[in-house]
């Protein structure tokens, strides 16, 4: 199916990277808020963590869109999302009160991204093969949690290399290689055979009435 369906290798593609930056996101977080800089113990993680339960509500929001306005351009919002995300989180490295604010409202707005996204690839692959969605699930779900678990390991070796600000650049570009694919997806293929030729008219026997 990922051989045949470009719906399916569209999705998997924009979930990969959107679900490994967000996964970078959280494997480092816990790393920055025990550091020196905020000095915070596990409980104060997971309280911070709390937060992502809001983007559950966005889920009908983002259904709608997708039925109004077609997967492609909710896709298109969601990785402007994870880029203006990965903007604010940034200035989480400066800490105190303004950079826990700062990641509290990059984190937000990086789990309504990524979900809404969920939302949109799940909407285009279901409507690929009615009759093989778990197939297509799988293979859709598998694709993402490989780029969330390779997200998860380039965060830690890229926080550990370039600290925060380093793991929001990751951020940054993972959302622009989807861009990049998205773009290149829209982009109109040249055939290199001429079209069908039209069936020819009918024509009317003489005993037809006109």
């Amino acid at each position: 199916m990922l051989r045949t369906e470009p719906g399916l290798r569209r999705s998997a593609l924009y979930q990969a990277f959107l679900f490994g930056g967000f996964s970078a996101a959280w494997t480092a977080l816990a790393l920055l808020l025990t550091g020196p800089r905020y000095r915070m113990d596990a409980q104060a993680v997971g309280v911070l963590a709390l937060i992502g339960a809001a983007s559950m509500f966005c889920a009908p929001a983002a259904g709608r869109r997708v039925d109004r306005h077609g997967p492609d351009r909710v896709n298109g919002w969601c990785i402007g999302a994870t880029l203006a995300a990965a903007a604010v989180l940034a200035a989480g490295a400066s800490g105190g009160p303004i950079g826990l604010a700062a990641l509290a409202g990059g984190l937000l707005l990086l789990d309504v991204a990524v979900q809404c996204s969920q939302v949109a690839n799940q909407a285009r692959i279901f409507a690929l093969r009615p009759e093989a969605r778990s197939r297509l699930n799988t293979a859709y779900m598998t694709c993402s949690f490989l780029g969330g678990s390779a997200g998860s390991w380039l965060g830690i070796r890229t926080y550990a290399h370039l600290g925060w600000p380093g793991v929001c650049a990751l951020i940054a570009f993972a959302a622009a290689a989807a861009l990049t694919a998205r773009l290149a997806d829209r982009r109109p293929r040249h055939r290199g055979r001429k079209d069908t030729p039209s069936a020819p008219p009918v024509r009317r026997s003489a005993a037809s009435p006109r």
